[in-house]
């Protein structure tokens, strides 16, 4: 495809998609089904095919996706959820992808290698998909960080289990002992690689003067950091959420400017919704709907394959989370399984799958049909779910919580904006102190009515006050906060491990009586 034609394309992707978004918020659907349902007949209108690149999905889109994903992450969130999350996406995706695939070889007749490749790939849970869906309906904050940073480690766990299973076929034999060290190899490598690019971005960071510069960087880290980890033989999946983990928490907060903030964030988000569109509707472009037929029985066994898979990983795990950290209530298990939705990496790992692998148009069939079901079927009953686990409840005494806070750090950060004004001698001090107090009236008043809020009786408010599960919510944080500051003294040779483990013992029978945000 030449470069007009190509610049034709994208117009026809582009106005398909505004128009997409248009009708997805007006009939209420996810924006990501919409777009996928979109691209079914679009072949069709093009003078020639076109369809979704694995290798242009997995070193071009993926590391934006995964990159944006990271700098948006709160790591202090995912220090707090992080026994759930490691569970199901490292032993629960291995099991998951085994039950898969045990499923597969024995109902559809497969080979081991074959199924262990559609069971590693329906395995995998998109991030885009859950992360939409999670914008459009408001889920409990520790809900939400559990299933985004499931889904963004799933991914490298789905990449690294991928190359593993594509070595045993290339090679012909890989021992146990040895994948253990493969695997142990690639992860902890990526992780290595993204911990150093990461720290080494954040003082060239802080030297850049300009908002463009900085993303110039943010963009060459991204893209970057996925080539060194494949170029080392390590996970570049891994290595991106990394340094996106380190950039997002530690580069954006050192001595930059709100507008510098504003203008990087908004920009990867820009960055990251261009790429969910053409993704999308390259997935709907992709799949062959009288290919689909043909192979419809297969396909819907591959779908109750994998939500045997997902039932018998998500529930059992999640029933024994309660011996080292806070229940996960039932509700929220229900949606972590009823949310695996399929997307664009299963597709893309499809077309990446080995040109001499015997059936391998079959089984693209196979995944591209799961991702479609998964997409339309998942995609468009999970808000419903949700609503029906009634998990979006969002009582007026919260909205006003919100607002409040809203207006507190919002002033808050204003204030040291001017600041940071009158220290460069932008602003004349009787300028800053008019400007600061006008700010101070609003901080107050904040102050004031939230401080009601807080101090009001649970019985006030129709069973337990939202203001009471806010509190909840700091105490959490603010414990976690002296759980760190012990680990660290013990680190440190300050305080003995005798004296430190009976505090952390202490603090964690603390957090596990506050209730869940």
């Amino acid at each position: 495809m030449d470069v007009t034609e190509l610049v034709k394309v994208s117009i026809i992707l582009l106005l398909l998609a505004t128009g997409v978004a248009l009708l997805s918020r007006r009939l209420r659907i996810p924006y990501v089904t919409g777009l996928v349902l979109a691209g079914l007949p679009i072949t069709e209108l093009l003078s020639r095919p076109i369809g979704l690149n694995p290798t242009l999905v997995l070193n071009l889109f993926l590391p934006i996706l995964i990159f944006e994903a990271g700098i948006n992450t709160d790591v202090s969130r995912l220090r707090s959820t992080f026994k759930p999350i490691a569970l199901l996406a490292g032993p629960g995706a291995v099991l998951s992808s085994g039950i898969i695939a045990a499923l597969l070889k024995f109902g559809l007749g497969l080979s081991w290698i074959p199924a262990l490749f559609v069971g590693v790939i329906l395995a995998n849970t998109d991030t885009v998909s859950m992360i939409a869906v999670f914008k459009e309906i408001p889920v409990p904050s520790r809900l939400s960080t559990i299933v985004e940073g499931e889904t963004l480690f799933n991914d490298a766990a789905a990449l690294v289990s991928f190359n593993l299973i594509l070595q045993v076929y290339s090679t012909g034999s890989l021992t146990f002992v040895e994948g253990i060290q493969q695997l142990l190899f690639i992860s902890l490598g990526g992780c290595l690689v993204g911990l150093v690019l990461g720290y080494l971005s954040i003082p060239v960071f802080a030297r850049l003067d300009d908002a463009l510069s900085s993303l110039l960087l943010t963009v060459a880290v991204a893209l970057g950091t996925f080539q060194v980890g494949q170029f080392l033989g390590v996970s570049g999946a891994v290595a991106v959420v990394v340094a996106g983990l380190i950039f997002g928490n530690l580069g954006l907060s050192q001595n930059t400017s709100a507008s510098s903030r504003i203008t990087l964030l908004s920009f990867w988000e820009y960055a990251s919704f261009t790429v969910n569109t053409f993704i999308f509707l390259l997935i709907g472009v992709e799949i062959d709907l009288v290919t689909l037929w043909r192979t419809l029985p297969a396909i819907i066994f591959a779908v109750l394959a994998y939500q045997v898979g997902r039932v018998l990983t998500v529930y059992p795990l999640l029933a024994g989370i309660r011996l080292i950290d806070r229940p996960i209530p039932l509700r929220w298990q229900h949606l972590l399984f009823l949310g695996n939705i399929k997307g664009s990496l299963s597709m893309a790992l499809a077309l990446s799958l080995p040109e001499t692998l015997p059936g391998r148009d079959v089984l693209i069939a196979l995944v591209f049909g799961s991702v479609l079901v998964s997409l339309v079927g998942q995609g468009l009953s999970l808000p419903w779910v949700v609503k029906r686990l009634q998990l979006s409840k969002f009582s007026e005494v919260q909205q006003q919580v919100e607002e409040l806070q809203a207006q507190l750090m919002t002033g808050k950060a204003a204030q040291d904006e001017l600041d940071s004004l009158l220290k460069s001698g932008v602003l004349p001090k009787a300028v800053y102190e008019e400007m600061r107090s006008a700010y101070q009236v609003r901080i107050a008043g904040a102050e004031k009515t939230l401080r009601e809020l807080y101090n009001r009786r649970p019985d006030d408010v129709n069973g337990k006050s939202n203001s009471s599960g806010k509190l909840d919510a700091i105490r959490r944080r603010l414990l976690l906060a002296e759980k760190g500051a012990l680990n660290e003294a013990m680190r440190k040779r300050i305080l003995s491990e005798e004296i430190v483990r009976g505090r952390i013992q202490n603090l964690d029978e603390q957090l596990l009586k506050l209730d869940d945000d």
